[in-house]
C-alpha cells in the first residue's frame, strides 16, 4: 500500500509557496516546473489546498502563497486536505468475504480495531510533524 504522490506534491508546493513568495509570482506553472509534473495536477491540489484553508491565490501579482506560517501547518492538514480519506478509511475493506469460511466470518472482527489503531498511530505521527520543521531542512 502506498499513499499516492498527491501528499508530497503538496508538501513540495507549500514550501515553493512560502520560500519563493517574496522573489516570484508563485504560479502553478512555476511550481509544475520545480516538482516536474504537469501544471494541471498543480491547479486540482492548488484548488484542494484552498478549499482547506491552507494556500491562498492573490489574484494579480500575487500568486499561491500559505494561508497560516508553516509552522501552523501539519504534515495531517495536509494528508486530509489532498489524500481524498474520510476519517477511519485509511484501509479499504474487501466487500463480500465469505460468511461459511472462518477466516471471512471472522475477518472484521478481528482486523477493525487493530486498523483504527494503525491508522490513529499514522495520523498522530503526520500530526507531530509541521512544514515549518520541513522548512528548517532546506538548503539554499
Amino acid at each position: 500500500m502506498q499513499i499516492t504522490s498527491r501528499f508530497t506534491i503538496a508538501v513540495h508546493m507549500l514550501l515553493c509557496m512560502d520560500v519563493f513568495q517574496e522573489e516570484y509570482k508563485v504560479t502553478s506553472d512555476f511550481m509544475a516546473f520545480s516538482i516536474g509534473v504537469n501544471p494541471v495536477i498543480i491547479r486540482k491540489l492548488l484548488s484542494q489546498l484552498k478549499d482547506a484553508g491552507l494556500a491562498e491565490v492573490r489574484r494579480g501579482p500575487g500568486g499561491a502563497v500559505p494561508a497560516r506560517p508553516l509552522d501552523e501547518i501539519t504534515f495531517l492538514d495536509i494528508y486530509r486536505a489532498v489524500d481524498c480519506i474520510g476519517e477511519n478509511t485509511l484501509f479499504h475493506f474487501h466487500e463480500n468475504p465469505s460468511q461459511d469460511c472462518p477466516v471471512g466470518k471472522n475477518i472484521h472482527r478481528i482486523l477493525d480495531d487493530r486498523l483504527v489503531q494503525v491508522q490513529d498511530a499514522m495520523e498522530r505521527e503526520l500530526e507531530a510533524i509541521t512544514l515549518g520543521m520541513v522548512k528548517e531542512k532546506l538548503e539554499h
